[in-house]
């Protein structure tokens, strides 16, 4: 198992303090460079980005929720802490959750490794109702035993369902911000 190494928190910008001022789009090269070492499609990882996007990712305000919510979700793509416990196991990160909220570039690097996860978990064959990116998100944000109970042709719940909602929508804000970064 290689050891991954934490990236630097100057590679990306610190996501801004105001309401409504964080896009994910300001971290399309990451994106693009953290999708490609783990070999997804850019627009998947980008896409879950714009989905997490639904509330300030501010290192402060992240360290105000997790006081008053000790299990709360941490960095621009908004990881609990047991998910990142095993994608750091699996692959050897250097980093710590706490690290999430501090460095967006960590972030979605740990994202799109546990994007690659699910993938390698996501059995090639699969109802035709989802494509695999959708699964793959549906799986980033209910956990892989429900990503393939859905793969099999179980309908999701009302949360699952209205994330794929969301997903399906903002893949068109993902593909511009990938196609501004080329």
């Amino acid at each position: 198992m290689k050891k991954s190494r934490r990236t630097d928190v100057g590679d990306a910008p610190t996501p801004p303090l105001r309401p409504g001022g964080y896009d994910p789009a300001d971290y399309a090269a990451i994106v693009v460079r953290s999708a490609g070492e783990a070999g997804l499609s850019p627009l998947l990882v980008m896409t879950v980005l714009h989905n997490e996007a639904y509330k300030p990712h501010h290192p402060l305000l992240e360290r105000l929720w997790q006081w008053w919510k000790p299990a709360a979700s941490f960095g621009v793509a908004n990881m609990h802490r047991a998910t990142f416990e095993q994608v750091r196991q699996a692959h050897g990160l250097t980093g710590r959750w706490q690290d999430l909220r501090d460095d967006p570039a960590f972030a979605i690097h740990v994202a799109a490794l546990y994007l690659k996860d699910l993938d390698q978990s996501l059995p090639r064959q699969h109802v035709r109702r989802y494509t695999r990116d959708e699964l793959l998100a549906l799986g980033y944000n209910t956990g892989e035993r429900n990503m393939r109970a859905f793969a099999r042709g179980v309908p999701p719940g009302p949360m699952a369902r209205s994330y794929l909602r969301r997903f399906r929508a903002h893949r068109t804000c993902a593909a511009k911000a990938l196609a501004a970064c080329v």
